[in-house]
């Protein structure tokens, strides 16, 4: 009898070690299903749990790793996704949407670089004019205009333009691409598509304006921006755009009601302060001119045109020590500017320091004649002219 019991009880052990071991194999399936389980029902911390505990069953497996990744990025985490989409793309390169996720983790924290080699991979498999393929062009053009390499991204976003013939802002930011890659008979060909869409596109015109003015067409440029002024009077910069037009134009008192508009909108709009001091500078208006020039320096004093006019004040006033520290600011912050060294120049000759004015004149003279040597290259199509048969041209005066 004691021999039977014990060898039920031998096979009772036996049995629930070989359950146990067939059981063994089916544990990975069963932490799968529940991760998925509770990541489809927003469970994340839950499902992340589950996730490594089949990941440290299964660590060559790259589903773990890509759901990890998921999840950290339906949570915005698109950092912490990045390393972990990397490691299931390098155990299984061909896992449906994986690439992809990568793509735009990257695209997302603004690795743009990195990005944009996943994208083309992916652009290149996409079958041709497929809402893929397209979706891929877009991320291409705008992973390069965000890199600020207008000239690549062009091309990109003029094909998915083309696909897409009713989407305003594509249109604009390919337009925004040709005019910072200075393309500028390509700004106006996408504004003319841009105005079959939205007649009233204050945008359009700016960028229409800005083309136009770099064509040295000041007149349609002009033009231009008194058209966006009237289609959206609050559109930010349309006022300052305008005014500057009209200030590179010596049509000061029309400049500085643009700017004063601009103000209205944005208060603080530094630029558009310093500009309106510096119409009022150059009408010898210097009452009006300085309390704008100081709220301005206040907001950005970085700008070395701020410091040349509040020196221009100071020297007017005959505050010789106030002029020369602001002169040698905007001498720091924009050295190659022929004005600054020109006022300096005739400061220090006023204040008796002759072998300083003399070196400062010197080197306004030498700016302009690099100036005049530039010029005559392009002119010339590349054969610079001996600069001593060159006039140095006369100081810009304000």
């Amino acid at each position: 009898m004691k021999r039977i019991v014990q060898s039920e009880l031998a096979l009772a052990v036996w049995l629930a070690a070989a359950s146990a071991f067939a059981q063994t194999p089916s544990q990975p399936t069963d932490l799968r299903q529940s991760a998925l389980a509770l990541e489809q029902q927003g469970k994340f911390a839950e499902s992340e749990q589950a996730w490594r505990a089949f990941l440290k069953a299964r660590p060559s497996d790259a589903e773990p790793y890509a759901h990890l990744g998921l999840l950290e990025a339906h949570q915005d985490h698109y950092k912490e996704a990045v390393p972990l989409y990397r490691k299931a793309l390098a155990l299984k390169p061909g896992m449906p949407g994986l690439r992809l996720n990568l793509g735009l983790a990257l695209f997302k924290v603004g690795e743009l670089k990195a990005a944009i080699p996943e994208f083309t991979t992916l652009l290149k498999s996409a079958p041709p004019h497929s809402p893929e393929a397209l979706r891929y062009t877009i991320l291409l053009g705008m992973s390069h205009y965000g890199l600020s390499q207008f000239a690549q991204a062009a091309p990109y976003l003029k094909t998915a333009a083309d696909a897409d013939p009713q989407n305003l802002s594509i249109r604009l930011t390919l337009a925004h691409s040709y005019l910072w890659s200075k393309q500028y008979n390509r700004v106006l060909d996408v504004y003319r598509e841009i105005l079959n869409l939205d007649p009233d596109s204050a945008e359009a015109d700016m960028l229409a304006g800005e083309a136009l003015d770099e064509m040295n067409d000041s007149s349609g440029a002009i033009d231009m921006f008194r058209k966006a002024v009237q289609a959206k009077p609050g559109e930010p910069d349309v006022h300052f755009g305008l005014g500057y037009l009209l200030l590179t134009q010596k049509q000061y008192p029309e400049a500085i009601k643009e700017f004063q508009a601009e103000l209205t909108n944005n208060p603080n709009h530094a630029q558009a302060m310093l500009y309106a001091a510096d119409a009022d500078i150059q009408m010898n208006q210097y009452s009006d001119a300085a309390p704008l020039l100081e709220k301005a320096i206040k907001l950005d004093p970085s700008v070395g045109l701020a410091h040349l006019d509040l020196g221009i004040l100071a020297a007017n006033d005959g505050r010789n020590d106030d002029a020369l520290r602001e002169f040698l600011a905007a001498e720091k912050l924009t050295p190659n500017d022929v004005n600054v060294h020109w006022r300096l120049g005739r400061l220090y000759h006023a204040m008796g320091r002759k072998e300083e004015a003399k070196a400062e004149l010197a080197k306004a003279s030498t700016i302009t004649r690099s100036a005049d040597q530039e010029l005559y290259k392009k002119i010339s199509g590349g054969q610079a002219k001996p600069a001593n048969t060159l006039t140095p041209a006369a100081p810009i005066n304000k």
